[in-house]
Order: C-alpha cells, then sequence, then structure tokens
C-alpha cells in the first residue's frame, strides 16, 4: 500500500492582505503522517478506496491537522484579495468565487482581516475585521463567523463546505451584502402611545422593524442613508433554490437587514400597534423560556398588541411559523360539527379509548374515554376520538371551508404590514383529513394564527389582525365571507369556556374571571421526543396564543405564558 504525507503543521496564522501574522489556530502545533496502519485517516486501493485514476484517495473525517491547514489556506487567500484561490479551495467553486467577488465588489469590503479560533471537529470559527468604504465614507466593521471543512469523496481532498453563511452568518442562498445608498428610508417605529421601538429594548421587533421600513420606508417621508445591509434574494432565486416551505425561514419572506450606517438617512415616522408594556411583558416572558412564541390581539379590532420569540435573532415563528396546532384546532373543528349539527354542547357525545379512519387508528392522550359524555365534556378533556368518529360525515373540503369562510384562515391574503404566514388547511382525504379534526394531518399555524382564532371567537366575527393602520396605505384588510350563527357562536364560547374553568385549561386560566375562554394543543412532530405545547385563550378584549416547542402538553408549556400575557394586558 502506498503512502501519504502532509508536512509538519504550523502554527496558524492570522492574515491581513496577504500579510502573516502568528496565531495559534485550533490549539498546538500536529505533526500528521498517515500511512500503513495510521488511524487519522483510512487509505485502501482497488475498489475500496481508490480514485479514478487508479490511485489511492483519503476517506473519513478530515483529520484535525487538515481542519487546520485548509482552513488556514482558504482565510489567507480570502484575505489577500484572491478570490479565485479561496474558491478553489472549497467544494462549490463558482458559488464560492461569486459570493466572494460581491463581498468585494458589491460589499466594498477593504483592509480585511481574518482570524481563526478554536476548532471544533470540522468546524472553524473565525472573526473578520474589515473597513467598508463609499464615496468618501468609511467605517470599521466586524462579525463572526464559521466555516466547516469536509472530504471530498472522488479524490480525499479536504476544502470548506461551502454554503453563503461562511461570507457572513445573516447571509442564505442567493443573498448578497451590499453598500450603497439605501433603497428604502429609514423609519422612526413608535408604540400605540407614541414611544419609539427599538430592536434594543424589544430584540423580538428586530426583524419586524426591518420588515416596516421595506413596506413603510418611503411612504413614511424618510430619506435613506447610505448602508452597508444584506440584499435578500429575489423572489425567482428563492424559488429556484426549491429549499424554502410555506411558512419557514425563507429568503422570499425575509426583510433586508441593515448592518453599518456609514451615513444616517432621515427617518419617517410610522405608528404601530403594539402596547409597550404588553411587548415588554411578550419579551420578558419568552426569554424565560426555551423555543417559545406568543402574539396578543386586540379582538374588537384585530390589532397586534404584542409578539415575541425566545430566540429573537432568529425566524420569526409567531408570525411566519408552519407548524401543527394540534388540539388548538378543535376550536375551528367544534364550530363546523356545531353548525352542521353532528354535535351539540350538552347533548351525548362518543369519546372512546379508539378511534378508525381511513385505515389510521386514533387515540387519546393516555388512552382515556368518557363514558355517557357530552360533547362539551370530550372539547373540555380534548377528545380526539371525538372528533374522529365524526370524519365519515364529512366532506373532504369541509374543514377547509369552515377555516377560510369563518375564520379568514389559509387564504393567503392577510396584510398585516410585514411578512406572515397565514395559515394552510389544506383539502385531504381519509386518514389525513380525519387528522386535521385535531390539528395534525396537513393543517399548520402559527401563534398570530391561533391568537385570531381566539379573538374571532370572543368577537362574533373575523378580524384581520394588523399592525399597522390601514389608513396608512389605503390597502384593503382581509376580510371572512361569513360569520357563525348565533347558536353555534354561543355554544362555542361556552366551549371555551368551560375548558378554562373545568378543562385542561383551568390550571392556567385560573382567577382570570367570566369573560373568558381557552383551548390548550399539544402536536406530535416526527422525530421530536415531546410533542409542541399551544394555547390559545381570551380575556375581555385581549386574545393571545402561544406555542412552546417540544414543550409537551399545551396547559403546562405554552398555557402559563398565555396566563401572564392576559394578566399584563389588565
Amino acid at each position: 500500500m502506498g503512502k501519504r504525507r502532509r508536512a509538519s503543521e504550523r502554527k496558524g496564522v492570522g492574515v491581513k492582505n496577504g500579510r502573516v501574522h502568528p496565531v495559534v489556530l485550533g490549539g498546538a502545533a500536529a505533526v500528521v503522517v498517515c500511512g500503513v496502519g495510521a488511524a487519522a485517516f483510512a487509505l485502501s486501493g482497488g475498489a475500496d478506496g481508490s480514485g479514478a485514476d487508479g490511485k489511492q484517495v483519503a476517506t473519513g473525517p478530515p483529520t484535525a491537522a487538515e481542519v487546520r491547514t485548509t482552513a488556514r489556506e482558504f482565510l489567507a487567500a480570502w484575505a489577500e484579495g484572491d478570490v479565485a484561490g479561496a474558491a478553489a479551495l472549497t467544494d462549490d467553486r463558482a458559488a464560492a468565487e461569486k459570493a466572494l467577488t460581491s463581498f468585494r465588489e458589491d460589499g466594498h469590503f477593504a483592509d480585511t482581516r481574518l482570524t481563526p479560533g478554536k476548532r471544533s471537529g470540522a468546524d472553524v470559527p473565525f472573526k473578520a475585521a474589515a473597513t467598508v468604504a463609499y464615496k468618501g465614507r468609511s467605517k470599521p466593521f466586524a462579525y463572526e463567523s464559521e466555516l466547516t471543512v469536509v472530504r471530498r469523496k472522488s479524490d480525499g481532498r479536504t476544502l470548506v463546505g461551502w454554503r453563503p453563511s461562511v461570507v457572513h452568518p445573516a447571509l442564505k442562498e442567493g443573498d448578497r451584502l451590499v453598500t450603497g445608498e439605501a433603497g428604502d428610508p429609514p423609519i422612526k417605529a413608535v408604540d400605540r402611545e407614541g414611544g419609539e421601538l427599538t430592536a434594543a429594548e424589544y430584540p423580538s421587533l428586530g426583524t419586524v422593524l426591518d420588515g416596516l421600513r421595506e413596506r413603510y420606508g418611503k411612504e413614511a417621508g424618510g430619506k435613506a442613508g447610505v448602508e452597508l445591509r444584506v440584499v435578500r434574494a429575489d423572489e425567482k432565486k428563492s424559488a429556484e433554490a426549491g429549499s424554502a416551505k410555506a411558512g419557514e425561514d425563507d429568503a422570499e419572506s425575509t426583510p433586508d437587514k441593515t448592518l453599518l450606517t456609514l451615513s444616517p438617512g432621515t427617518p419617517g415616522t410610522l405608528k404601530t400597534t403594539f402596547s409597550p408594556s404588553l411587548q415588554a411583558a411578550a419579551e420578558r416572558e419568552t426569554a424565560k423560556r426555551q423555543r417559545a412564541s406568543v402574539v396578543v390581539v386586540k379582538p374588537s379590532t384585530g390589532e397586534i398588541l404584542a409578539a415575541a420569540n425566545s430566540d429573537p435573532a432568529g425566524f420569526n415563528v409567531a408570525f411566519q411559523g408552519s407548524l401543527a396546532p394540534g388540539s388548538t384546532m378543535k376550536v375551528v373543528s367544534a364550530s363546523m360539527l356545531l353548525e352542521k349539527k353532528l354535535a351539540g354542547v350538552d347533548k351525548k357525545h362518543p369519546c372512546p379509548k379508539y378511534s378508525t379512519y381511513g385505515g389510521w387508528k386514533f387515540q387519546n392522550d393516555d388512552k382515556f374515554q368518557i363514558k355517557n359524555g357530552t360533547f362539551k365534556a370530550s372539547f373540555a378533556r380534548s377528545c380526539n376520538t371525538a372528533f374522529i368518529s365524526r370524519a365519515e360525515k364529512l366532506e373532504n373540503d369541509s374543514l377547509t371551508r369552515q377555516a377560510q369562510d369563518v375564520f379568514g384562515l389559509g387564504r393567503d391574503d392577510w396584510s398585516i404590514g410585514v411578512p406572515t404566514f397565514d395559515g394552510a388547511v389544506p383539502v385531504q382525504s381519509d386518514a389525513q383529513m380525519a387528522a386535521s379534526l385535531i390539528g395534525q394531518g396537513g393543517v399548520r399555524m402559527n401563534p398570530l394564527n391561533m391568537a385570531s382564532v381566539a379573538a374571532t371567537v370572543k368577537s362574533g366575527a373575523f378580524k384581520q389582525p394588523y399592525l399597522v393602520s390601514p389608513d396608512v396605505d389605503d390597502r384593503e384588510l382581509a376580510t371572512a365571507p361569513r360569520k357563525m350563527s348565533g347558536a353555534t357562536l354561543s355554544g362555542l364560547r361556552e366551549l371555551m369556556h368551560y375548558t378554562a374553568v373545568a378543562g385542561t385549561a383551568a390550571k392556567p386560566m385560573a382567577g382570570l374571571g367570566s369573560d373568558t375562554g381557552a383551548k390548550t394543543g399539544s402536536a406530535e412532530v416526527d422525530g421530536q421526543k415531546k410533542p409542541n405545547g399551544w394555547f390559545t385563550a381570551y380575556r375581555g378584549d385581549l386574545a393571545s396564543a402561544a406555542v412552546v416547542q417540544q414543550g409537551g402538553h399545551g396547559g403546562d408549556s405554552a398555557g402559563p405564558l398565555v396566563r401572564a400575557m392576559l394578566l399584563a394586558g389588565k
């Protein structure tokens, strides 16, 4: 068997415009000599490990030395402006060369210094420091990113696994860093009381404020300045990328983001519906939890009073999430069953341990059953089989029509002022249709959608949630084609109130008064040990919904979060 040797690993280097500065890259220096019996990586011949030319190639994960060397060479080439050389050290030369060229020409970066940090496996974090210069204006700019070293199967060579976030962590497929006159003037967004809203005070509003600027910057009357910003891929590129799913984090629905201001513009003032006290409470409560998102709306008007996420710098699940809502969807399903006379609040209703439909066997949590119970008891206890047992009497599109025509969901026509996912209740058949009745199957929602559901029950009619008054831009808010009948609305309110005082929502809703209603939910997700916990409720002229991903039972995880919001609103 032949041998492969690599020169002794030198100490790492910080690189600044081609000049080498000593710095330890990922720890002590190392020597790697791999031959027969070496454990660093495997060598084999013939059909097991030879390349197209018959030569032996390395296999297995990159060694520590290979990771350090590859990262050092890539960062050195990038820092000294050798775009072609740096791109050749990646596993996607064309994409890397395009991105690194844009970094220099569109981003106007100069005097770039890249300093590697401590390696962790195949990952190498690094610090970037540069000067951003544009038409006589310049400012220093620093940030941190990370690269991953991979092994190419064809020849065993180690390379940087290319992804846009190597250039900057905010970049996704098709995005660019651009320095120049901002396309959108800055805005001074204010709350309903006139106080300024900033991402520093309300971290969860960072992406919301970016979206408001993109939508209303010109209309608010401001003047653009000179900025370094992330310019998102256009709709066509997003579609070509093929990686975006409805309601998930995609470039198409994410606004451009300002990273550095070289010359400030003149902001225009934009009034929003946010409540400063409720937004502060939402920020505080989500910060206490992992993967929690919450929204508060005003049922009488549709105004959005607060929205927050545990990860304020991440994806805006509160407005754009696309998650199975679990049993909170039973609010919509119950309204349909009441209208179709397939259930009555105080009428006897089956709640067996199991119910089979479309070849699927459904069961209740802990396989409970209610003998000789009413529909009210089944709703309050969140009995799945009580809903599945009615699937055979429904059309495939019954739930879809109810969600769209009464609750305004899944029509893709909300215009709140920033991008949203407006829910999805697709037409399905057989077992999937039955699963939709209990918030599984293809049904997808987020806290904004489910807060709107509770608000619709409270107000008696769907009112599209919004952040910016339609008077600002003369836009039309979405409407639902019809309202629930008086009898259906009265019955649904009774179901939700009973759940709040004597059902699965009783603990979180305890002591909140008589003008209340609630519904809990737990949504199973493939690959998760614990389901997502959901809770939606109203109290007076407030409606709120929350999800805690992998939180387990909604009453235990999301319920206390919604309770806190309803109390803060009082």
